[in-house]
């Protein structure tokens, strides 16, 4: 076959950056190793997607998708009518982008992706990040070529144990360590002084906000800086604590630059970040979302707290165990220094070039 032949690739996962990120890793993988391949994510208009795909240079196209509430809600009522809206504009956009390969990333926007390009012949491959399946994932099943896991736990929840490959969570090709001192300028930090950077997810989280609220008069007693991330809802209830020594996004656009100038992160559970904090070795403190499924993020923390590679503290125990903890762990040099080691031996730093090859190798023989 023609190397020069351009192949299409549609990736489609979002809602969050621990279902968007591995995706992007994955097509920045694509590009270099095929650079005149053409590839597209599609995901929903109003979620991280639409705002950091562009911004990684890849194009985008939007469907009409949410999520299903717990709750009784008007976009609960509406989610059938959307689920069909969503498939017939996911059959709209790959009819006329033609991929000959889909990568689903989880959550509900792969779904009407996935199945629009199964439906039209493409070959498909997922990835699953977490310990414990999303519901999406298991739907899409039968019509993988591939589902590439990241941890082993993950395969009682499959059926088809021959599509399963243990190749760990896709990272970012851009995502690494810089000179800590150009990254502290970056944020207006003093680099004499130790900085503890919070981290609750893309979406933030509620109860560490408010542990960190409360220990911010210590903290800067204590003279130590400090870099949050609060998440978009929760950031005008937080921004007031802004100051020298604490500074407040609601979103970072530059983790390299943020993991780099921490000295201690404190951060979710969820897979994304350890496969992250893992790559850069980074000492973290974990504390476990509640609100998954199956304690996924408990299990996956717990593991890696167990070979002291990590700190876990959970969710219910963050107004007690934070501040003895912080305080502890920021002046022990010799511990951080272990977490570090520790934590590296987790790191899967192929993942994503592993993907792609498979990929481009399934377009190749279509």
């Amino acid at each position: 076959m023609n190397s020069t032949q351009i192949y299409r690739f549609i990736l489609a996962g979002g809602g969050t950056g621990g279902h968007l990120y591995p995706a992007i890793a994955v097509a920045q993988q694509i590009k270099l190793l095929k650079p005149e391949s053409e590839v597209l994510f599609v995901g929903a208009s109003n979620k991280i997607e639409s705002q950091v795909v562009p911004n990684y240079g890849f194009n985008f196209k939007s469907i009409w998708i949410s999520g299903f509430s717990r709750k009784l809600t008007l976009s609960n009522l509406l989610f059938p009518v959307k689920v069909v809206v969503s498939m017939i504009q996911s059959l709209m956009i790959l009819m006329k982008f033609k991929p000959r390969v889909a990568i689903g990333s989880g959550a509900y926007v792969s779904g009407p992706v996935i199945w629009a390009a199964s439906f039209l012949g493409a070959k498909i491959i997922l990835l699953e990040q977490n310990s414990y399946p999303g519901i999406t994932n298991r739907i899409l099943e039968k019509r993988a070529e591939e589902i590439h896991i990241s941890f082993e736990e993950s395969k009682k929840f499959f059926r088809n144990q021959n599509k399963l490959k243990l190749t760990g969570n896709p990272v970012r090709a851009n995502l690494k360590l810089i000179n800590k001192t150009e990254a502290l300028k970056k944020f207006g930090l003093d680099e004499k002084k130790k900085t503890i950077l919070v981290l609750g997810g893309s979406g933030g989280a509620k109860n560490i906000n408010d542990a960190i609220a409360n220990e911010i008069p210590e903290i800067i007693k204590r003279d130590i800086q400090i870099i949050w991330q609060t998440g978009k809802v929760y950031f005008n209830e937080y921004k007031k604590f802004e100051g020298n020594n604490v500074k407040v996004f609601d979103f970072i656009d530059d983790m390299s630059a943020a993991f780099s100038a921490c000295d201690l992160l404190i951060a979710r559970a969820g897979a994304t970040t350890i496969t992250e904090v893992s790559y850069l070795g980074l000492p973290v403190i974990f504390v476990p979302s509640p609100h998954v499924a199956a304690n996924h993020q408990y299990k996956n923390a717990k593991a890696i707290s167990d070979a002291s590679a990590a700190v876990v503290i959970e969710d219910k125990n963050l107004k007690s165990q934070l501040s003895k903890t912080i305080f502890e762990l920021i002046n022990d040099d010799a511990r951080l220094t272990l977490l570090r080691k520790n934590i590296s031996a987790f790191a899967k730093p192929d993942a994503a070039k592993v993907i792609a090859e498979s990929a481009i190798k399934m377009a190749e023989v279509i």
